[in-house]
């Protein structure tokens, strides 16, 4: 008899545990997808097309917080010096639109081109890439006469 006390005893206990368990997960799904989401609206690939070797190509990546919490853009980082990002620097609010600014500078560069753009947020994930590809087309170099 007390065997069988101890063993419903236990059965309980696991019983309760499993319940929590799951209100937890039930509660992290919820607060997922409350979460700020970063949405392109529209690509997050840009093709500036064929340029001249020293042209400046900047493009406006737009975009959309489609959470329920506000979205804080923590840093953007780019693959080269010669590609800058300009960025909103205060929370966007739930539905609300914006746009993160890159500037390619050609100068010194020639051939195909691709630079990626990462963006860290409060997301999950946590980051994602944007691109600027394009050919540079380069300079002709000046023959000198003897």
């Amino acid at each position: 008899m007390m065997k069988l006390r101890s063993i419903l005893m236990l059965l309980g206990i696991a019983l309760a545990f499993s319940n929590c368990s799951k209100e937890r997960k039930d509660e992290q799904k919820q607060a997922d997808a409350k979460m700020p989401v970063f949405a392109l609206i529209d690509s997050a690939s840009y093709d500036f097309g064929t340029i001249q070797e020293g042209a400046v190509v900047e493009h406006d990546f737009k975009f959309r917080n489609d959470g329920e919490y506000p979205l804080i853009l923590n840093n953007i980082t780019s693959s080269c010096g010669c590609t800058t990002p300009e960025w909103p620097k205060e929370p966007i609010g739930p539905k609300q639109t914006s746009s993160i600014k890159v500037r390619f500078d050609s100068k010194n560069k020639s051939g195909p081109q691709v630079k990626t753009i990462t963006v860290y947020a409060n997301t999950e994930p946590a980051y994602s890439e944007l691109r600027l590809r394009g050919i540079v087309n380069a300079v002709p170099k000046h023959e000198t006469k003897n």
